[in-house]
């Protein structure tokens, strides 16, 4: 097992490897960087919910608060190595992103809080961007060819996604009322929340 002190920038961490640092390292913090509607909908015991958008936002002060064991957690890894790459430029650059997220944990045995079943914003996009592109393609053959750009203008747009590894429209969904949480993460109630780097525990909430 690469220690944290010598991990490369870019480590995936494997759902039975943290299964094991949970019992062993009391310095570990994993953060689930989803919304809080996914978080409610199944999340790792003791995992912090910091919204990507939150945790972009308060990258410095939270790299203030971590220490050298972070795990970072979606739904499949692509919005934790965002927070992974924010964080580095934060100054740390030692974090592990969970493979298969909170969903391979789960699959894998691992110990899980589950709430109200709700869609995972990612296939949420997915839904939204094939809608789209089939109501262009229908649109511009009965109603006006004009319609077909609609097509072309998705398409563009998750071609820049995929090259800039962001998502306008996954951050527009995320803001509709049916993906708000009872109670949103803050900076208080997120930031504020973590134990300092100087007093870890293996404490958290669940």
């Amino acid at each position: 097992m690469t220690s944290p002190s010598t991990a490369p920038a870019v480590t995936a961490l494997a759902p039975e490897t943290l299964q094991s640092w949970f019992k062993e390292h009391r310095d570990l913090v994993v953060i689930d960087v989803r919304s809080a509607a996914e978080f409610e909908s199944l999340h790792i015991r003791g995992s912090y919910n910091v919204p990507l958008p939150l945790l972009s936002e308060h990258a410095d002060e939270l790299a203030a608060r971590l220490g050298s064991r972070v795990v970072l957690v979606c739904q499949s890894g692509v919005r934790a190595e965002q927070a992974r790459q924010r964080l580095a430029k934060a100054g740390i650059d030692t974090a592990y992103v969970l493979t298969g997220g909170a969903p391979g944990f789960a699959a894998a045995g691992g110990d899980v809080v589950k709430g109200k079943d709700r869609w995972d914003l990612e296939r949420q996009v997915r839904l939204v961007a094939g809608s789209l592109v089939v109501l262009g393609l229908a649109g511009g053959k009965f109603v006006s060819p004009k319609i077909r750009t609609l097509a072309g203008v998705i398409g563009t747009g998750l071609t820049f996604s995929a090259a800039t590894n962001t998502c306008a429209m996954g951050k527009a969904i995320a803001a509709m009322p049916w993906n708000k949480a009872a109670q949103e993460p803050t900076r208080e109630s997120a930031i504020l929340a973590l134990p300092a780097a100087s007093n870890k525990s293996t404490e958290a909430a669940a």
